[in-house]
């Protein structure tokens, strides 16, 4: 994947990636590490030149989406033209999976294509900004992830920096980590879950006496699980997701419906962990090799859907085209 996405004329397709983070959700808001990885779940946005904005052929809707607002104010003027967004989706919604972030960085790309392109550094800081307007919180990790492909670090590991990003208050470095080749199995609870609100939730447990000592272990486990990941000692992994996602219990944002999920699938399982806002959403399991079809027949047993995934090698990319 080359570093920019090239210019491109309506119509134009782009093709982005789920994610999930591996380690370190909650705690790099406040700027501590984190690991995250695109994953070859996509979400694909059409766009058609048309009198006015739309989504899915429909004004009121596009007018409604804070997404779309959000990426119109910063990435397009009205003088260019109307356009038509068509959307088809493989990741589910509110499921910690990074729906609305492929969503904001595969608009993000095929706006800036039609404008003239668009370096990788510039994309992941423009969906940041249109995904933090829209949302209101957050941290650039699902975004950047989505932007770059692969496995990406944010505050931590040891690989090429890919690009800074920063708001108010915190600063983010985004480093590339390489891939162990592991295979990663998804379990999706059916119980939709709200980034805002779990983050402001979250946010409020770590306003707690004990905050700063829960976010030092986060960065401890963070830490260790991008080291373990960069050295492929898959033989620390999973005890290292389990207890992150003891710590994530520990501040409020687990769900009873993924606790028995991760009963069902611990016989098979060398790990797991919620990944995203929690309080719902999905699983990620680090599955004993051979496993994966057994991990599988658990979830659904559990009443959930599974996805056996790799990493995506590429970000959000022009459909057809070199990116």
């Amino acid at each position: 994947m080359s570093d920019a996405v090239p210019i491109a004329a309506m119509p134009l397709s782009v093709r982005a990636p789920a994610k999930v983070i591996l380690f370190g959700e909650h705690a790099v808001v406040a700027g501590r590490p984190e690991l995250v990885v695109a994953i070859d779940l996509y979400l694909q946005i059409g766009l058609t030149p048309a009198s006015e904005v739309r989504l899915n052929g429909d004004a009121a809707a596009a007018a409604a989406h804070p997404y779309l607002r959000a990426a119109r104010q910063r990435l397009w003027d009205d003088a260019y033209g109307g356009f038509d967004v068509e959307v088809v989706s493989r990741i589910p919604r509110a499921a910690g999976l990074g729906s609305s972030a492929a969503f904001t960085a595969g608009l993000a790309a095929g706006l800036a294509a039609a404008r003239g392109g668009i370096e990788r550094s510039m994309l992941a800081e423009h969906s940041f900004a249109i995904e933090r307007a829209a949302q209101g919180v957050g941290s650039p990790g699902d975004t950047s992830a989505i932007v770059a492909g692969g496995y990406s670090a944010l505050n931590g590991g040891s690989g090429a920096i890919l690009w800074e990003l920063a708001d108010a208050d915190e600063r983010w470095r985004v480093r590339r980590v390489t891939d162990p080749g592991w295979v990663w199995v998804v379990a999706y609870s059916g119980i939709p879950r709200s980034t805002p609100e779990a983050v402001r939730a979250v946010r409020e447990r770590l306003s707690q006496p004990d905050g700063a000592a829960l976010l030092d272990a986060f960065a401890d486990v963070a830490t260790a699980g991008i080291a373990a990941v960069e050295q492929e000692d898959r033989a620390a992994i999973g005890p290292l997701l389990d207890r992150n996602h003891d710590l994530l219990r520990e501040v409020g944002v687990s769900h009873p419906r993924l606790e028995a999920i991760r009963e069902a699938v611990r016989p098979v399982a060398e790990g797991s962990k919620l990944t995203g806002a929690g309080r719902g959403g999905s699983l990620v399991v680090l599955v004993r090799p051979g496993k994966e079809v057994e991990a599988t027949r658990r979830i659904r047993a559990a009443g959930a859907l599974a996805f056996v995934v790799r990493p995506s090698p590429t970000g959000a990319t022009l459909v057809g085209r070199t990116a």
